[in-house]
């Protein structure tokens, strides 16, 4: 098993669930972030720069760009980088996008990777004016879908953190109502949060 770890924001890399895991728990994690680790005695980390893959017996995890940033404290912005996981296996390639604005790379990436399944996060998205650089709103969130070429979207980053100033519950709500115009109802799946999805062979 492996840990993908996105990118070093609070919400995102959380010590404290870290030093909960055993001491030989593999993290996979972006170019700049394996020392964090280091500092807290675990060994088992391969940093990727973006593109890059390593192999997990019968799967190949591919580190992918994200429009996005980092910084853990108020002196080391963007010392590290930031961006999605696609998990290529025997049934299908799952696309986990990190913390990420709308932008031309998720074309790059349905091309490059083909991913069937896509988690993308949908809230966090106001005021605009600050959020538009690096959190999608539903609206965007089903651009990047169409751009992917997926076939099942499950959103994420919604519901458990006070990040921004929508409503908690605005994002999902947002969202099925999107699909339902749009006639996606059944590729766009509202997950509880702790939920699970089955991937089956396509």
């Amino acid at each position: 098993d492996a840990v993908l770890i996105s990118h070093n924001h609070m919400d995102h890399l959380d010590r404290h669930s870290v030093m909960g895991l055993s001491r030989d728990q593999l993290f996979v994690v972006p170019l700049g972030m394996a020392s964090w680790f280091h500092r807290r005695g675990r060994r088992h980390v391969v940093e990727l720069d973006w593109w890059e893959s390593i192999r997990l017996g019968d799967y190949r995890i591919t580190f992918v760009p994200a429009q996005h940033w980092s910084r853990r404290s108020v002196l080391d912005e963007n010392r590290s980088l930031w961006g999605g996981f696609v998990v290529e296996g025997p049934d299908t390639a799952v696309y986990y996008s990190g913390d990420t604005a709308y932008f031309e790379g998720f074309a790059e990436i349905g091309e490059r990777l083909k991913p069937e399944v896509a988690l993308l996060p949908i809230g966090a998205y106001t005021p605009r004016w600050i959020m538009q650089g690096q959190h999608l709103d539903p609206t965007e969130a089903l651009q990047a879908f169409g751009d992917l070429g997926a076939k099942v979207l499950l959103p994420i980053h919604w519901g458990c953190f006070r990040l921004s100033e929508e409503p908690l519950g605005e994002p999902p709500a947002w969202l099925e109502a999107l699909a339902k115009e749009k006639g996606l109802e059944e590729q766009v799946h509202l997950w509880p949060i702790g939920g699970g999805y089955p991937l089956k062979a396509s």
